[in-house]
């Protein structure tokens, strides 16, 4: 018994010393070094600008009105909040005296300067993928910002989720070991269109699910998600719940422009990726990306997709009978600029036929457009859509949310004055992501004034 006993303990002590080497053991930090092929000057910080834009790091580290990438916004999650941190080169409170390989490692394995675990939040699980020389080259971008002193906020997150070591597992579990590798089965474009996806766009990262310990569900890869409040959809070729009724050229369009003829402008996180990052991509690489989706297994999952061209009648159904009280409302509300037949009269953004968003049942991003409304800088000047808070009741805006289903999506509307509620209150007291949109789409009204060729949908 005494041997037994002495040979569990023994068991347990290695096991506790294994697991304090694992957990609590320094980070390691290996040199990098450019390839001999990297250009140098001023041609390697235009490459580092295009790339920046392609992995969207303005989106999640600079405030609304803020100075770029200084951090400070907030990332509202189940278990508390965290703050993006300052990427200015700001020596005292952003990455000014990082070195190279500490930059290199916290993308490609979320471990900061001091050797603290990231929040996933930060999409190094796609970062991961980069080549060193692209990691250098945003870092040689980066370096060349106004420097902002700014203090990242302390996060505020419930036990254990404010223990960082337990992500050294979660890590070992899910971050890729390796840059990405091409596919010699495919051609160039194909393997250039996953980089983008895959790595820098980090699309996957809204559009998977994610399974009970947050790690993306690759066997539902693309299949779509809510984030934020929003719903991201289904980029997969499944022709339901997909994009297998899009042409590439309308994919193309819609991932230059935010719109694509026939399928609607794309709202929230959607067009804020677009305005920030994808519209400035070259179309080679649009084509890539297009030419990686259409080869995604197809998952039929998410709300119904609205076929481009669709009318009235679907399989030989008569669109859902509506409310009065939604057709007034959208008479008196929305036709100005939407059109009673959807066209949209100022602006192509203004289009809402063929529109995800009105044809899905639940009406998950059309509340959200609703009462947060949204925004998307274009080619011909910022296009917005206030919210509707302020003026109608929560009856009124399920009634407006079932017409424009009905109108133009085709399908019942379930959206409840319940829902709406409580979407209105999210915007009223939620400082993250709500806010943020709040605020740029004062500043677009006021851009919208100063700027006569501005058209509004």
């Amino acid at each position: 018994m005494k041997r037994w006993f002495l040979g569990l303990f023994g068991v347990v002590v290695i096991a506790c010393v294994a697991a304090a080497f694992f957990f609590f053991w320094p980070a390691s930090l290996e040199p990098v070094a450019a390839d001999a092929t990297q250009p140098p000057g001023a041609t390697l910080i235009a490459r580092g600008e295009y790339l920046t834009r392609a992995a969207d790091c303005a989106a999640c580290h600079t405030l609304p009105g803020g100075q770029p990438f200084a951090g400070g916004l907030a990332f509202r999650l189940p278990f508390g909040t965290i703050y993006a941190p300052n990427i200015t080169p700001d020596p005292e409170t952003g990455i000014g005296a990082w070195s190279d390989a500490e930059f290199v490692r916290a993308l490609r394995r979320g471990i900061d300067r001091n050797g603290n675990n990231l929040y996933p939040a930060f999409p190094y699980t796609s970062y991961a993928l980069l080549s060193t020389d692209d990691v250098l080259a945003i870092r040689a971008y980066l370096a060349t910002q106004p420097p902002v002193h700014a203090e990242t906020p302390r996060n505020e997150l419930r036990f254990p989720f404010n223990q960082r070591y337990g992500l050294r597992a979660w890590n070992l579990l899910f971050v890729p070991g390796h840059p990405f590798t091409p596919d010699p089965a495919k051609d160039e474009a194909w393997n250039r269109g996953a980089y983008m996806v895959e790595a820098l766009g980090h699309c996957g990262e809204c559009h998977t699910p994610r399974n009970l310990i947050m790690a993306l569900d690759n066997s539902r890869k693309f299949a779509g998600a809510e984030q934020v409040g929003w719903h991201a959809y289904n980029l997969t070729s499944d022709r339901t719940s997909g994009l297998g009724g899009w042409s590439d050229a309308q994919l193309a369009q819609y991932l230059s422009t935010g719109r694509a003829d026939g399928h609607g402008p794309a709202s929230g996180p959607m067009a804020e990726a677009i305005e920030n990052s994808l519209r400035y991509l070259t179309q080679n690489d649009i084509r890539a990306m297009v030419a990686y989706l259409r080869g995604v297994a197809p998952q039929p999952d998410g709300p119904p997709a609205v076929q481009a061209g669709a009318s009235a009648v679907q399989g030989g159904a008569p669109a859902p009978m509506v409310d009065a009280l939604g057709e007034h409302l959208f008479a008196q509300a929305c036709q100005g600029c939407h059109l009673s037949n959807g066209e949209g009269r100022q602006s192509p953004w203004a289009a809402l036929r063929g529109s995800h968003t009105a044809g899905d049942p639940a009406g998950t991003n059309l509340v959200q457009v609703l009462t947060h409304g949204t925004q998307i800088r274009t080619s011909q000047g910022v296009m917005f859509m206030h919210k509707f808070t302020g003026a109608y009741t929560d009856q009124e805006l399920a009634a407006l949310a079932e017409y424009a289903t009905a109108r133009f999506g085709f399908r019942h509307s379930t959206v409840t004055p319940e829902q709406i509620r409580r979407h209105r209150e999210q915007a009223t007291e939620a400082p993250g992501q709500p806010a943020r949109q709040d605020a740029n789409q004062r500043d677009a009204m006021q851009r919208s004034v100063d700027t006569p060729n501005v058209k509004h949908n």
